[in-house]
C-alpha cells in the first residue's frame, strides 16, 4: 500500500481509455497521497505501438500541449495498433512549473531504471522502463530547453551500437521533417529516457522544441509537425493529427558526444553571448563574453568555441555559477 505505482489500464482492449497512474506517498498533508498522472491509451486492433510522452521536465510544454490537444482530439478510427499517451510524465514537476519534482528534487530524466521502494519520480521511472517502454516498438520523448535555456528545435536519438536499430532510428529521425537533428551518446547505461527506452527493446525518438519555458506559434507548430510526421512514418495513422503550419524539411545531422561541445561556468559571473542559437560557428570563434560585476576593473573574458558545428542551445539567464552551461554546439555530420 506504501510502495510501487498502480492503476486500472487494459492496454488489450480496443477503443479509447483514460486512467490514472498513481503513486501513493505520504505527505504532511496527507498521509494517504497519492501522486496521479493521468495517462491515456488508444488502441485499434494489431498494429504498431507508439508511446508519446511529455513532461519529463515539468517546465517544457510545446509537448504538454500538444499531447494533451490530441487526447482530446484522438479517436480509436484515426488509429491503427496501439498509440499511448502521457503528457506530464512528472506530473509535481509540471504542476509547479519546474524542472524537477518539488516532491523528492527528482530530475526524471536522470532517474531511471527507478525503484519500486523509492520517491515518486523513481518510482515513475522503473514504472516506465519496466512496464510501459516494454509495451510499445517506438517511445517519442518530447522536450524543449525549459526554463533556462533557448534551444534550437531539433530532433534526438541516442547512437546505438546495434547497426538495424540505429538506422530504423534515423529514419525515423528524419522523417520527423525538422530542419536540425543530433545524434548523442550517453552509452546504454544513462539514466535517461532514451538510454531506458533501449534497454526496454523500444526505439527511442526524442526532442528540443523551444525553450525559455513558453511556447510560440513557430514552436507549437512544429512540434505539432514531428508528433503527426512521427506517427505517419511509424504506419499508425495515414493523416495528419494535429494542426500545423510547418512544413516538413530536409533534416540536417548533427552529433554531441564531447564536453568540449559546450562552455561552461567557471565560476560566478555574468554571460553576454556572441551568437545565437541556429548561427554556424568555427573552432576558435568568439562565442561570448564573461563579466564580473564585483571586479569593475577587470576586463571581461572572451570565451571562443572549441568546437566547430551549429550553435543548438545557450542560456538565458544572464547571471550564472560554476557549472552552468552557457552555450553548445551540435557538430555537422558530413554527408
Amino acid at each position: 500500500m506504501h510502495t510501487g505505482l498502480f492503476h486500472s489500464i487494459d492496454f488489450n482492449a480496443d477503443g479509447k481509455h483514460s486512467a490514472w497512474l498513481s503513486a501513493p506517498f505520504s505527505v504532511d498533508r496527507s498521509p494517504y497521497f497519492h501522486v496521479r498522472t493521468p495517462i491515456c491509451v488508444v488502441r485499434n486492433g494489431e498494429g504498431p505501438s507508439v508511446l508519446l510522452m511529455a513532461g519529463n521536465h515539468g517546465d517544457e510544454y510545446e509537448g504538454e500541449i500538444n499531447l494533451v490537444r490530441l487526447i482530446r482530439i484522438v479517436t480509436a478510427q484515426d488509429i491503427r495498433g496501439t498509440l499511448t499517451i502521457l503528457p506530464f510524465a512528472n506530473m509535481p514537476a509540471v504542476m509547479n512549473a519546474r524542472r524537477c519534482s518539488p516532491l523528492d528534487g527528482g530530475n526524471l530524466n536522470r532517474a531511471f531504471p527507478g525503484s519500486l521502494e523509492g520517491t515518486p519520480t523513481s518510482r515513475m521511472a522503473h514504472f516506465l522502463e519496466h512496464d510501459l517502454f516494454p509495451r510499445h516498438d517506438i517511445v517519442f520523448d518530447l522536450h524543449s530547453g525549459g526554463t533556462s535555456m533557448a534551444h534550437l528545435p531539433t530532433g534526438l536519438i541516442e547512437e546505438s551500437d546495434d547497426p538495424e536499430r540505429h538506422k530504423r532510428a534515423t529514419e525515423l529521425l528524419k522523417a520527423l521533417g525538422m530542419p536540425y537533428a543530433f545524434i548523442a551518446r550517453n552509452g546504454v547505461d544513462a539514466p535517461t529516457s532514451m538510454a531506458a527506452a533501449a534497454r526496454a527493446g523500444a526505439i527511442g525518438i526524442s526532442g528540443e522544441f523551444g525553450g525559455g519555458g513558453t511556447v510560440t506559434p513557430e514552436t507549437m507548430s512544429i512540434s505539432a509537425l514531428a508528433i503527426n510526421s512521427l506517427l505517419i512514418a511509424a504506419g499508425i495513422t495515414d493523416k495528419s493529427l494535429l494542426r500545423t503550419r510547418s512544413a516538413p524539411q530536409t533534416t540536417r545531422l548533427l552529433k554531441l558526444d564531447s564536453h568540449d561541445q559546450a562552455i561552461y561556468a567557471s565560476r560566478t559571473g555574468w554571460f553576454e553571448p556572441a551568437v545565437d542559437i541556429g548561427a554556424e560557428v568555427k573552432e576558435g570563434d568568439v562565442a561570448g563574453w564573461y563579466h564580473d560585476f564585483e571586479r569593475l576593473g577587470e576586463l571581461e573574458e572572451e570565451l571562443h568555441f572549441a568546437a566547430a558545428g551549429i550553435v543548438i542551445s545557450r542560456r538565458l539567464h544572464t547571471q550564472c555559477q560554476a557549472g552552468d552551461c552557457l552555450i553548445q554546439v551540435g557538430r555537422i555530420i558530413k554527408d
